[in-house]
Formats: structure tokens, sequence, C-alpha cells
């Protein structure tokens, strides 16, 4: 039995000022093939498909060459056609070249936007069934953000979507697809499935499933379809607003084993209970101005909550300095920011040679975008430079002290700190700060608020609705009508 694993894996922020290009999945390490696609995410999708497969005797995995994730992570903008059409076509050709296969597994995200190609996934489907034919089995594992509808499953049999967010299961969907395909290898599966659309578009930082969120309920539901019904598996896509993608919004997929009627009923079953849930969904959490954000931690710390963590959601490029300027504004002090993205400021620094000790005066962040702000001057000193939590060009970070007892950590590109453990091999304590202000939607949570670490978590945003913004009518979408979704609209449905 010989199955084909290809990832190409991308969550694309359409509203940003530049292009992802070829260039920003080229790194050492990646593109990658063989066993080195093959064991490059131990703990995620591909790691939980290849530990699975390889229990069962006779199955031979063949990785095929793939680009990992971008360098800039999820601050990337729309990829170019030509970086799209370069690594697709590798992969096509792999697969002519060293085929056939009875199974093919492809790793994808589901918000992925290309330039000039409505449908990324679906396209890589497509692309891939040419190639191996009508009899190969081809499964999937996506991220719930994906941006997804009937098209996918057109091409491919099957597919499995992370529940979680903070996506706590990508090991055991990849998993389950080896599973599932080895299964339907052997005749023991037949794939039947069904999907429902439900005009509902909601921002991810909303979009937490911890707590008595009402997407944990949304989660729920389909935990107890799968858990009722045997060989049934939904999939819950959430949606990626920052997408501007004509298949946006939430989505339902359900398989099942050559029950189609069944999978219909679930669908419509979780795409109804969704639709009742929409008010809740969409006021899940409370979303404060910048300005009275770090009043209220300042008013905190006061109180000795601490530590309190302000986390700026809606900054999609890394370099926004709204967060950093009313920190400075309002007169914080014993906090850190971490952390603000600014690569040509960091590519000075280097090629002047800085090291910790040295004095520091620069303006920094900034200048990407209106959405950015304007770059605001730091004096202080440079506590460290060190090895940060990324790969190749984007591992340096630059820790820089400045005011009453603050620490900024300077980034190349957007980071997010999901793990208090990033922190500690930047070098720094996190416990030791009464505020720590991060970038990041909802992933923060598994470092800071599931594991009780914060005393008061404040979600933050600026004033003019910017790209990252809960007020997506604040956008220019030019691929979708806002008025065919709930809450911009009064689409039917039901």
């Amino acid at each position: 039995m010989r199955i084909a694993v290809l990832k190409f894996s991308h969550e694309t922020v359409t509203f940003l000022p530049f292009d992802t290009t070829a260039e920003d999945f080229i790194f050492p390490g990646s593109p990658a093939s063989g066993e080195a696609l093959l064991g490059s995410e131990p703990q995620g999708y591909i790691g939980g498909f290849v530990q699975v497969a390889r229990e069962y005797d006779g199955v031979e995995l063949v990785g095929i060459e793939s680009p990992l994730d971008s360098k800039r992570g999820s601050g990337s903008g729309w990829i170019t056609k030509e970086a799209f059409e370069r690594f697709v076509g590798r992969m096509v050709e792999e697969l002519r070249s060293q085929g056939p296969f009875d199974g093919v597994y492809l790793s994808l995200h589901g918000a992925m936007g290309v330039r000039g190609v409505p449908r990324p996934e679906a396209e890589i489907a497509r692309r891939v069934r040419e190639v191996v034919g009508p009899q190969t089995l081809i499964t999937a594992t996506f991220d719930p953000h994906g941006n997804e509808d009937e098209e996918f499953l057109r091409h491919a049999d099957m597919a499995f979507t992370v529940k979680y967010y903070p996506h706590y299961d990508a090991h055991l969907q990849g998993q389950r697809a080896a599973r599932m395909l080895v299964r339907a290898i052997r005749g023991d599966f037949k794939p039947s499935h069904a999907t429902v659309k439900v005009p509902i578009i909601s921002p991810t930082v909303l979009q937490w499933t911890g707590g008595s969120s009402p997407w944990a309920a949304l989660v729920q539901r389909a935990l107890v379809w799968e858990a009722r019904e045997p060989d049934v598996y939904v999939n819950v896509f959430f949606g990626f607003p920052w997408s501007d993608v004509p298949d946006a919004g939430m989505c339902f997929q359900v398989i099942t084993d050559n029950r189609p009627e069944l999978a219909q009923q679930v669908a419509d079953d979780m795409a109804r209970f969704a639709w009742r849930q929409r008010e809740a969904l969409l006021n899940a959490a409370k979303i404060w101005r910048i300005g009275e954000g770090v009043a209220r931690a300042a008013a905190a710390v006061a109180e000795g909550k601490t530590p309190v963590v302000l986390c700026d959601h809606s900054d999609r490029s890394g370099y926004a300095t709204w967060l950093l300027r009313a920190i400075l504004d309002q007169g914080l002090s014993n906090a850190l920011v971490a952390t603000l993205a600014d690569a040509a400021a960091v590519e000075a620094l280097l090629a002047g040679g800085i090291k910790a000790g040295d004095e520091f005066d620069m303006a920094l962040g900034g200048r990407a975008d209106e959405s950015s702000g304007e770059p605001v001057r730091i004096q202080g000193r440079v506590r460290q430079v060190v090895e940060g939590p990324r790969r190749s060009s984007t591992q340096t970070c630059i820790s820089i002290e400045f005011g009453e007892g603050n620490l900024l950590v300077l980034t190349p590109f957007l980071t997010q700190i999901i793990e208090l453990h990033t922190l500690h091999g930047m070098g720094i304590d996190p416990a030791v700060f009464d505020v720590i202000a991060i970038k990041s939607r909802v992933h923060f949570r598994r470092g800071f608020d599931d594991n009780g670490f914060a005393r008061e978590i404040l979600l933050v945003e600026p004033d003019q609705p910017f790209l990252g913004t809960v007020r997506l009518d604040g956008l220019r979408y030019e691929n979708l009508t806002l008025g065919n979704y709930y809450p911009y609209g009064s689409p039917p449905f039901g």
C-alpha cells in the first residue's frame, strides 16, 4: 500500500499590502521531501498521520516535495500565482513520476488565498485527482479557520478538521486521517459526505472553544454526533474573514461510511444549531478599544490582579504600534511587550553589531500600512540578542529595556507568543511582569489562560477598524458581499 504525503498550508490575510512569494516558503529545510517532510511536524497533522499509518504492515509513505510554513507566519498576504504554480506544479510532477499510489494525504489549511485561484485547496485536490486517477483515495486535514464549501470534496474523498481553538487536536486529526485512509483503501470504509454552508461570518478572536463559550457548545454538538453514530466525522469550519475569497464563512462537512442520508442529516442539524446560536456566537467576547484596555490593565494592577494580559488581536502584520504607544502614553510600568515586528530595524541593528548592554534609541514599528500606525521611539538599553522561536532568517529577536521596568521584544516578522516557554526561550521570565502585551487572537490562551496563568485578559484593538478588526464592515471586500452574511445582512436560512 503506497501513500503519498503532501503539504501546502497557508492562512492568508488578503488585506495585507504585500504578497507572499515563493521566496517566503524557501529557507533551510523548506521545501521538504521524503523523511524530512514526514518528520517535519511530529506534534502536528503530519506527525499524527505518519504515526498511525506506520502502525499498519505493508504501508509505504512517500513524502512529495512540499513547502513548509511561510517565513512570515500568519502575517502573510495574497500568495502569488507564480508561487502557487511553482509548488503545486512540482508536487504534481513528483506524483506522476513516483506513482502509482493507493492513497494521497494532503496537509492543508483551508484559508489559503491565491491571486487568480478562487478555491486553492480544491484546485490542489483537482490537480492531484487528475494525476492519480479515480481509484486512488484522497484525504486531507484542515484548520477550523478554513473557508471551504462543497468544491473540495468533489475531488477528494475525505477531510478531517481540527475542532479546538487553540488547536490542541491537530495530531489527533492527522491520526484519524491515516486510519480512515487505510480503512478506505482496504475496502473497510466507503466514504460518503455532505456539506452545508451557513451564512455566518465572524472574527477569529471570538471563536475560542474553551470555558463556557458558545463556540465550545458548537464543538460539543459535533462530538456528540461522532459519539452516538459509528463512523460519523463532523468538520466544523468556523471560517476566516481576513481572506477575501468567495467561499468565506461557516461550513459543515460530514463524512460517513456509505450513509449519505445520515451525512446530510448531521450536516443539517449542525447548521441549524449554529444558526440558532448565531447571536451568541457573534457576542462571545468583549473587545476593548486600546486606550480603554490599557487603562483597565492599570486599574487591575492597582487592584493586585496580576499578571494582566493585553492582547492586541487585530494586528495582522506585527508592525502595529498602537498598543505600545498607549502603554507609553499612560505610563505603565513593569510591562512586557512581546512582540513588535520591524524587519528593517532588526536587519540594521544586526548589521551594526548590536549586543547586550548597548544603549538604544530608535523609532520602531509602524510603516507597514495604515493599520500599523506610526513608528514609536524607544530609548533604553539592549538586554539580549537571542535566538527566537522561529526558523531561518526570522529566528533573531532583540529585547530592549525601556521606561520603568518595561521590556520590548523586537522581531523581524509577526510572532504570536502562544506558550510561556517561548518567552523562557528568549531569556525572559514572564512571571516577573505585571502586564504582558501580546499579539494573538486565541492561540495565546493555551499558555496564558487555560493554565490559569493570567488573572485578567483584555482583548483590545485600535479605535479605527483596521484590517484585523471585529468590525468587518470596515474592510473593503471585493470577492464577497458582507450583506449575504449574518450579522451584516439578513440572509435566508433554516
